[in-house]
């Protein structure tokens, strides 16, 4: 399942970071402005970066945020989905457009079920967690869940009421766009909250990667579609959340890649042995 989830990602990747300004034609519903599908796109790429890293994994307890992260994701871009039908190239002219509509729509519905039950078998599955081998620092599990805490409150207002987007998002936005905005935020938010519980970079590796990739990729999008930002006080607020976001998930993505090239406690250095 995870792997024909990188699949999808990797495709939704192309069709919106890549494609930007021609959803038109190549995406299951047309998005404007060009940033909006960029933003998305980058959430998607994200989304990749974290199921590929998560495959790796040896133990459930090192996949289980990646799982979770997209498990929530799922549901919610489903019921924006069934909530905005309308809005989708159903009965598009155009071939690619129409197809993309149809196999959007047969992958949220097959997906988040299916990765429902299979989490949660995989959660009752007997077996322990294996112990914490390197606890992660408290002020980053803090920064975590305080930026995690602010994506979820923002995410959870744009998706209840997607009026709010011109109070609370820094460009325009349709009730559609916003609700999978919210979908990414409310994601990417339970992942980072979810720092807190997990308590160690091993298990945080894969979610601070992914985390980091995100918060580069909108701002490079930011960068390539300026015009719908402004200045206001919003943007300055998005710009600088993303910038944090880049600097706590790298800091957390170095840290676990550190902690992966000590020694575990109790093990002999290489070359070394019981004296003669």
């Amino acid at each position: 399942m995870l792997g024909v989830f990188v699949a999808l990602t990797a495709l939704a990747t192309n069709q919106l970071y890549v494609l930007s300004a021609h959803t038109d034609a190549w995406f299951a519903w047309t998005i404007r402005p060009p940033l909006t599908a960029a933003f998305l796109g980058g959430g998607y790429a994200a989304g990749c970066l974290l199921v590929l890293l998560a495959l790796r994994a040896r133990a459930w307890a090192q996949a289980r945020v990646p799982v979770l992260t997209v498990v929530v994701f799922a549901w919610l871009t489903l019921l924006a989905t069934l909530l905005h039908l309308d809005r989708f190239h159903f009965g598009a002219d155009g071939q690619v457009a129409r197809a993309a509509a149809w196999f959007w729509l047969a992958v949220y519905v097959v997906v988040p079920a299916g990765l429902t039950a299979l989490a949660v078998a995989q959660q009752r599955a007997p077996g322990t967690d294996p112990p914490r081998r390197d606890p992660a620092a408290t002020w980053l599990v803090t920064a975590f869940a305080a930026q995690g805490l602010l994506m979820c409150a923002v995410g959870a207002a744009l998706f209840v009421a997607p009026g709010t987007a011109d109070r609370l998002w820094p460009w325009p936005l349709t009730p559609l766009t916003a609700r999978v905005v919210a979908a990414w935020l409310v994601a990417f938010g339970v992942a980072a909250v979810l720092a807190l519980r997990e308590r160690d970079l091993d298990r945080l590796a894969s979610g601070a990667a992914a985390y980091t990739l995100f918060g580069v990729l909108q701002l490079v999008a930011a960068a390539r579609y300026p015009d719908p930002l402004g200045d206001g006080p919003l943007t300055v607020a998005y710009l600088a959340l993303m910038v944090s976001v880049v600097a706590v998930g790298a800091t957390g993505t170095v840290a676990a890649a550190r902690g992966r090239r000590r020694p575990a406690a109790g093990a002999t250095p290489a070359g070394a042995g019981p004296a003669g």
